[in-house]
Formats: structure tokens, sequence, C-alpha cells
């Protein structure tokens, strides 16, 4: 089915069976995406004295017990309480259900024992107007980012400055590959978080940021129609399975 829409004074049109999903999946054999120090997830049989919840092993049905951290397993969605006292809880202010995203595609830049995406970077790669939707993906892109652990690896983050600009662009949905905006290691500082959603002072509740995404190859930088579908949880963060479509330009919209 195709949908014709205009944004920032264009047509657009956009083929709703032509996703392509970007999410890496929670998995109970090991196999998937990890950080933190944590142990894989796991998916099990359900055991209550002599029942296994396994059609394999006898049962009416298959009845998995799932055991998993939103921030350490899978592509996930997370909101601005990720990181305040009070509990704040994505499924009461989820991502609108469509959105034009930009595709961006940057190799951070060593700096001190790290590497980073700059400001310099973004603003290179996003000229005005910004989309409020930005997916990144980094580079190199190897399909083994669908597979890795990156406890103690110090994996690239963002520079807090740069996620300011973001910010200061209007930019409300971040969705990167990498397992956070901010370092592995940085003393609780968590400055990248705290300048996309504008805390302390300036909050934004919108805003949201989604980790551990994979872009393929295939998909060109640039403009794509995207359904950020976020998990049923009443949590800060939940799994989410973001799917964008290519956008072919119809034509300018007049003045």
């Amino acid at each position: 089915m195709k949908v014709i829409f205009h944004h920032d004074g264009t047509q657009w049109e956009a083929d709703l069976d032509a996703g392509i999903d970007l999410s890496v999946p929670i998995s109970g054999a090991g196999s998937g995406v990890l950080a933190w120090g944590l142990k894989p997830a796991e998916i099990t049989p359900h055991r209550e004295g002599d029942y296994v919840g396994s059609v394999r092993e006898g049962a009416s049905v298959n009845f998995n017990d799932i055991s998993f951290n939103p921030h350490a397993h899978g592509t996930h969605t997370e909101c601005i309480g990720h990181i305040t006292p009070a509990a704040e809880s994505l499924w009461n202010n989820p991502p609108p259900s469509w959105l034009v995203a930009t595709l961006i595609s940057i190799e951070p830049v060593v700096e001190g024992t790290g590497r980073v995406v700059s400001q310099e970077q973004l603003e290179k790669a996003l000229p005005a107007p910004v989309s409020k939707a930005v997916i990144l993906r980094t580079l190199p892109n190897p399909e083994a980012k669908k597979h890795t652990d990156h406890s103690g690896t110090n994996p690239p983050c963002l520079e807090p400055k740069g996620v300011g600009w973001l910010r200061d662009q209007g930019v409300e949905h971040l969705l990167l590959d990498l397992p956070s905006v901010d370092p592995e290691a940085d003393g609780g500082a968590l400055a990248a978080h705290k300048e996309f959603w504008g805390l302390p002072g300036n909050r934004r509740p919108e805003a949201t940021i989604t980790e551990f995404i994979f872009v393929p190859d295939s998909l060109k930088d640039g403009k794509y129609l995207l359904n950020l579908q976020v998990a049923a949880f009443d949590n800060d963060a939940c799994p989410s399975r973001p799917l964008v479509f290519p956008l072919v330009k119809m034509a300018q919209q007049r003045a």
C-alpha cells in the first residue's frame, strides 16, 4: 500500500509494504547483542513441579519464561525516566506512530582513549532543516554488530556538545547502533543523555533514544518514513522495533 504525504514543503510517497526492520531481537540462544557486563538473556520453558512448558517435553503448549534487561539485550527505546529520580515510563509518553527520519553514516573519530561522533561530524551530515528523528549508522558496519558483547570494550559514543546541538536543532528521537550515547565508564556523568533530555532545567519528556539498532548497508543515507514500535512495558525503557520505509520525492509544494 502506497501513501502520499507532505513534509517540509515537499510531497513524498512511501510504500508501506516495503518496510525494513532495524531491530536486533532479544535472543535466548546467547547470540544477540550484549552490554554492561550482563549475562545473555534467557528464554526457557516454565517449570513448576513436574510441569515443563515445552511441547517437545510433553506439554500441550510452549510456555516460556523470559529474563532480560532492556538496556543490555537487543534494540530498545528509552525515555527521560532512564536518568531521573522519579519513575517515568515510556508507556506514558510513547513516540509518535509515524515520523520522517534522516539516516546518516559517520565513522567515529579518536578522542583520548576512545572514539566519538563529534558535533562537527553531525553538523556536516545533517544540513538544515534537521528532521525530528535522526538515525545514526556508525562505520564500519559489519553484520557482527548484531552479535557483539560490548562489555569492557569501550565502544564509541557521542560527544555531549554534539548531542546538545541535535537537541537545539529540534531532534526529538535519536536512533543509533551503539550501546549508549555516553561512554561505557564515565563515573555516572551521563553528559550526553542529560544534554539530549535537557536536564536539569529544560526537560524534554517527549524525547526518546533508541539504542542497539542495525542499519543494513543496502540503505542509503537520506530521508525515510519511520514507524518506531515500542513494546507495552511500564518502564523507562522497552524493547522496540524501528521500521523504515524508503521515500520518493514527488513534487515541491508551492508557497
